[in-house]
């Protein structure tokens, strides 16, 4: 038992990698390599989102559970940046929104400026109010006429139509911006304050989201977005790799006859353009989630690190030594929401659609929370292999569920209760195995499958 609990305790990140393909790979053979690539590639997006949370609570402690808010901006970015324009909503209404929108900002500008120059607070109140209906005078008519262009099919400004990889830097920009906004306002709070802070306000983005159809057609949801990979037709139509799929199955085919290959070879190519797209998007994800990794580790190991470190273990002994507490701890909020945000338009990329209603805020805000404890708070391999273990029980534990009840009904018969009964709740078994998870790590591993590794100030 110690030779397994050393063995362990020296090769965690070895053996947490192995279990983790072999976990892939059983679901490859036992169910579809594509549900295995699509499992994967939904752990890569987690696993980014994940290490965003991580930077944030591992590296400055900060409690953000507005995590979700983030997500759906970096998702509205692939839609604002990549989506198609509606020439006839933009003549519709696109410059009285554009207009409205610098009235709005003018106003905030203006009001700054009076507060922070003493004036009377009267003064800064009439400037907003201003603002506020100036911008409304505008806003509502052009609004009403954008989402009167078509609304079946549209009904919004749409994007425009550039490429998609600069829809995720955008993504991460615009979720940093308003990561900074929300961080000069609540980063001055208590940590239990800014986690009430931060998700009340990702709450009111995703509800401007959910109610302005101008912006993404709301509930109504954006279909058909462009992607960084072919499309699976295009590849079936093309001779290269028609010919690759040829190659790889030439045993098999030469022993049909020209009907039966033809019939085959049409499967085969369905088939294989599929895991193709799939295993383009894996590759395109991990090569993000390592640039990202390697760059959040060397900020990590530089002195800038050490002293971020530093003021999460003791704040006010930072502060005394002159350290700018509040200013580090908004850098790194701003950092962590980019990769969020990033995360959140490599999913819509991912996905093909934006749907605002699948923003669930304190379901997956706790997924990513318990990814980045299981795997390790402070380590960003850990919260990367967390990651790819939370959603694959996550997704997994219904079938599993079903074989258990299976295997209960092979044993006991057909008419024992217990397996009815596994049948009928099989997907609520995920918030089960979610909290034996859990249990298991904090009981056995406190710090984490791969707890922060102790660095020397």
């Amino acid at each position: 038992m110690n030779n397994l609990s050393h063995i362990w305790q020296s090769h965690r990140q070895t053996i947490s990698i192995l279990v983790m393909v072999f976990l892939l790979a059983f679901v490859g053979v036992n169910q579809s390599w594509v549900l295995a690539l699509s499992i994967f590639n939904l752990c890569l997006i987690s696993a980014i989102m994940a290490l965003g949370v991580n930077i944030q609570w591992g590296y400055a402690g900060l409690f953000n559970i507005g995590i979700m808010g983030f997500a759906a901006l970096g998702g509205l970015s692939v839609v604002l940046i990549s989506a198609p324009s509606v020439p006839m909503a933009v003549s519709a209404g696109g410059m009285k929104i554009l207009f409205a929108l610098c009235l709005l900002l003018l106003s905030i500008v203006l009001s700054v400026y009076l507060s922070k120059h003493k004036y009377n607070k009267g003064w800064v109140v009439l400037s907003l109010v201003a603002g506020y209906f100036s911008m409304r005078y505008f806003y509502v008519d052009a609004a009403q006429a954008i989402e009167a262009v078509n609304p079946s099919k549209t009904g919004y400004l749409g994007g425009l139509g550039l490429p998609v990889p600069l829809a995720w830097l955008a993504g991460g920009l615009l979720a940093a911006g308003a990561a900074w906004l929300i961080g000069k306002i609540t980063l001055g709070l208590r940590s239990d304050y800014l986690a009430i802070a931060s998700f009340g306000i990702a709450e009111i983005v995703l509800y401007i989201i959910k109610n302005e159809d101008w912006i993404a057609r709301g509930v109504k949801n954006v279909t058909g977005l462009p992607r960084p990979v072919p499309l699976e037709i295009d590849l079936q139509q093309s001779p290269w790799f028609e010919e690759m799929v040829v190659w790889f199955n030439q045993s098999s085919l030469s022993l049909l006859t020209e009907v039966e290959k033809t019939k085959a070879l049409g499967i085969l190519l369905r088939e294989y353009s599929v895991v193709f797209v799939k295993l383009c998007y894996s590759g395109l994800f991990l090569a993000i989630l390592v640039a990202l990794i390697v760059m959040a580790n060397l900020a990590f190991d530089s002195p800038w690190g050490r002293k971020v470190r530093a003021i999460r273990d003791n704040e006010t002994a930072a502060s005394a030594m002159g350290k700018n507490v509040k200013r580090q701890h908004l850098q790194i909020f701003i950092i962590g929401s980019a990769i969020v945000g990033i995360a959140g338009a490599l999913l819509v990329t991912y996905t093909g659609q934006f749907t605002p209603n699948s923003y669930q805020s304190l379901r997956f805000t706790f997924l990513i929370w318990v990814m980045v404890i299981v795997g390790g708070s402070g380590n960003n391999f850990g919260s990367v292999i967390g990651a790819f273990f939370i959603w694959f029980f996550w997704v997994e534990s219904t079938p599993m569920g079903l074989w258990l009840a299976e295997t209960v009904q092979n044993f006991a018969g057909a008419d024992n209760g217990v397996s009815a009964f596994l049948q009928e709740r099989a997907h609520f078994l995920r918030y089960i195995f979610m909290g034996l998870i859990m249990l298991l790590v904090l009981r056995f591993a406190p710090g984490g499958i791969l707890p922060e590794k102790d660095k020397k100030l």
